[in-house]
């Protein structure tokens, strides 16, 4: 009777919340006070697919969704993205019967990766996405190999591990335990040194010697090995074998091609994580690509605009995580036909209040140093700290100029020029932004 009871109330705050647009934390927060561990007695689907990382958890679990449901599967994931415990909790008690048994063929959970440890505690998932570990909210998360002691106490003996194995702190969770590894060849992007303003890449984390790579994707993503102990990239089952950001293409396994709605080397490792998972269900290759050619991500990560006669994306970064920036400035840089970028920074450390803003000297503005990017807008609160890390780029000062205000930084974009135009802000800014393009601008 009390998981029947729990579940109940649990459904009805649901609905409650669902209907003034809240909810998805609240009803679950409240069913593990009258049930500390009702999710031990949850009767859950064969597969249980846990997805975590520093950067792309989101965009990765909504795309395995997509996969699976395209081909029959029932699903049950957190579409609200809500993914501590009490979120995690509303999810699997809102798709259970009175009686407690989930009704779908796959649970897919997506789980921050701080505090997975408790959200697994009474969950043991069959398998375990762990996209990659970056820097991320400092003042929250520490160091990356803060997060992997975290992390790991999360792992079950019984999960089959999936791991980014171009990344090495990812790739030592599968030490020991059963993992599959997906990554990328060499590609022609790749450089032979380390493009970034930072190196986290180069001590070995298992013996802490140096690293040395032979070749590398972006920050410390590359192929990589010991110079001491012998630890270095693991093979790959599932691999991306070539892409082409031109033509907006990448290849898996030599034999599956898959156009990209967003070219961006960030987003290949976020469609290959899902490829993999949606292979090791039993789909289809060919299928898989099929489905993923030309997906355009529903959960506002990437939204396109028009302003007048010029048009533009919006793309948005995980706050205070430098690497996603990169991958957002990479995308802008890579614009061969010329464009301008607007960058809005007008919150900081919106759960912490620290107004720290030392990640911004972690982020690769050098990348805007060439001749495909016109202006660069700077905006926002602390438009003057993002002016003071400019001033340490060697990007001409005309090319830059400094509009605070989100609504004059607009208007001044709202032009007739015909340039395109890339906005990159955080979670929390976006909404700042559309809010002006409402009506017949958006």
């Amino acid at each position: 009777m009390k998981v029947f009871f729990t579940i109940l109330i649990c459904k009805l705050l649901r609905l409650a919340g669902k209907a003034v647009g809240h909810g998805s934390s609240l009803p679950g927060q409240i069913a593990l006070k009258l049930c500390p561990d009702i999710l031990s007695r949850v009767k859950l689907p064969q597969y249980i697919i846990a997805v975590t990382g520093s950067n792309g958890k989101t965009s990765t679990v909504e795309m395995i969704a997509h996969i699976l449901k395209k081909n029959g599967k029932r699903v049950s994931w957190n579409k609200e993205g809500s993914n501590q415990i009490e979120g995690v909790t509303t999810l699997v008690l809102s798709e259970s019967t009175l009686g407690g048994r989930v009704k779908s063929d796959i649970l897919l959970i997506e789980s921050d990766e701080r505090f997975a440890r408790y959200t697994f505690k009474y969950i043991t998932p069959t398998h375990y996405v762990i996209t990659n570990l970056y820097r991320d909210q400092l003042t929250r998360n520490g160091h990356p190999e803060w997060v992997f002691d975290a992390l790991k106490d999360s792992i079950h003996d019984e999960t089959e591990l999936i791991l980014n194995a171009d990344d090495p702190l990812v790739s030592l969770f599968g030490v020991g335990r059963k993992a599959v590894y997906f990554g990328a060849d060499k590609l022609e992007s790749d450089t032979a040194e380390l493009n970034s303003v930072y190196n986290d890449g180069a001590y070995c984390p298992a013996c802490k010697a140096p690293m040395k790579y032979t070749t590398h994707h972006y920050n410390h993503i590359g192929h990589y090995a010991c110079t001491s102990c012998g630890y270095k990239r693991q093979p790959t089952s599932y691999t991306i074998t070539s892409v082409d950001l031109d033509k907006g293409e990448m290849v898996i396994d030599g034999k599956y091609t898959i156009t990209l709605a967003l070219k961006s080397l960030y987003n290949i490792y976020n469609i290959l994580s899902a490829y993999t998972v949606a292979s090791i269900i039993g789909i289809d290759g060919e299928k898989i690509a099929r489905d993923m050619s030309d997906y355009v991500l529903k959960n506002g990560r990437v939204i396109t605009f028009e302003l007048k006669s010029r048009k533009g994306t919006l793309l948005t970064s995980k706050h205070e995580n430098s690497v996603s920036y990169d991958q957002s400035i990479r995308v802008a840089s890579a614009c061969k036909e010329g464009c301008d970028v607007m960058f809005i920074v007008d919150a900081v450390s919106r759960k912490y209040f620290t107004s720290d803003v030392s990640w911004l000297y972690d982020i690769d503005f050098e990348m805007l140093n060439n001749e495909n990017i016109g202006e660069i807008i700077l905006s926002g609160r602390y438009f003057n700290d993002l002016a003071a890390r400019f001033s340490y780029t060697d990007i001409p000062s005309e090319k830059i100029r400094i509009i605070p205000e989100i609504e004059k930084a607009v208007d001044y974009l709202d032009s007739d020029r015909k340039e395109y135009i890339y906005v990159i802000t955080c979670f929390s800014d976006k909404g700042k932004f559309l809010e002006k393009l409402k009506g017949d601008k958006r």
